[in-house]
């Protein structure tokens, strides 16, 4: 290297680039949490800046492809993700979602960093739902119910198991083994009680706080199932084609909270179909920026039923992803 190359390479260091092992190791659940509970504050206060994402249908398949862009503060550049969402994969054993992240220098604009986006979207996720637990659900909630046994799910667990305390875990999916396997694997984890049911009714009835981390287009959790003062997730419902939950589960709901009402109208099949049959307006939806911030009302009672549909951010891509490089070059990280 000539003295030339030395200087250059002193002055630009280069991007970063992340393998999924490294993210893991970075994005650890706290630091996850609190990167949420950042970005949902800066959407209530008003001051990230997220333009509309892209979700396209494939007509040659049942993939969906997407495109976030979004950038959290002055201090932190911006950040697109790209991507897709199988639902095939999820019978193999894989992750439903695969992705890449690449963000930018907040001053110049130049790459900073380029990283698995598929971690970050697991973390992230589950990360957010966990944030909507902590304001939304009663604070003695030590009861989970799982839709869901793969990625998504089982990251879920361990992300509420950072803000409540909880004793009990009830896991159904709709393969038996899969949701066995996911049960021993979250008790020996958590070191709390975790039990695979049969059907999904035993996983919802009675409980406090419900998770669905399913793909599937219908109603894996009904109304008539829930108890007073559940509050229910949904993270599934990400296309207008895709209902986690049943109308019922909307119409019990006394708040139904989205993580952006905008892109919540025009992308989560439930709000989607409540607004266009009228069961909702678009004022009834609740940001869960505004519950955060104190903008907005989200449980006012303990017997209330509170539903958080979630369809994804990229301002949630953009706290995880700057979370994440602050973390690496705390430690020292290269290009």
């Amino acid at each position: 290297m000539t003295a030339d190359d030395a200087a250059e390479d002193t002055a630009d260091p280069g991007p970063l680039y992340l393998s999924r092992e490294q993210v893991r190791e970075l994005l650890d659940t706290d630091t996850a949490i609190a990167s949420q509970r950042a970005a949902f504050t800066a959407l209530g206060d008003g001051t990230a800046e997220l333009p509309g994402k892209i979700m396209h249908p494939s007509r040659f398949d049942d993939s969906v492809v997407f495109a976030y862009l979004a950038r959290l503060s002055a201090d932190t550049g911006a950040v697109a993700k790209f991507g897709s969402v199988n639902p095939g994969n999820a019978a193999a054993g894989l992750p439903t979602v695969h992705a890449v992240i690449n963000a930018l220098d907040p001053a110049t604009g130049q790459l900073a960093a380029v990283m698995d986006g598929t971690s970050v979207t697991t973390l992230r996720t589950a990360a957010a739902s966990a944030v909507a637990f902590d304001v939304l659900a009663g604070a003695d909630s030590a009861e989970l119910g799982l839709l869901g046994s793969g990625t998504q799910a089982l990251a879920h667990a361990r992300a509420v198991a950072r803000i409540r305390d909880v004793r009990t875990v009830r896991v159904w999916s709709p393969d038996p083994g899969r949701r066995a396997h996911a049960a021993h694997r979250l008790a020996a984890e958590l070191g709390v009680a975790v039990k695979a049911v049969e059907t999904a009714e035993e996983a919802v009835a009675g409980l406090p706080m419900v998770a669905a981390c399913t793909l599937s287009s219908t109603p894996v959790v009904r109304g008539e199932w829930l108890a007073p003062g559940c509050t229910v997730v949904s993270v599934g419902s990400f296309e207008p084609s895709r209902s986690e939950v049943d109308a019922e589960v909307l119409r019990r709901a006394a708040a139904v909270v989205v993580d952006d009402p905008a892109t919540a109208a025009e992308h989560a099949g439930p709000v989607v179909d409540a607004l266009r049959h009228g069961r909702l307006a678009p004022g009834d939806l609740i940001p869960l920026g505004g519950v955060l911030t104190g903008t907005h009302p989200g449980r006012r009672h303990p017997d209330d039923i509170v539903f958080y549909n979630s369809v994804g951010l990229g301002i949630q891509d953009a706290a995880a992803a700057w979370a994440v490089i602050h973390a690496a070059r705390a430690k020292g990280a290269r290009r």
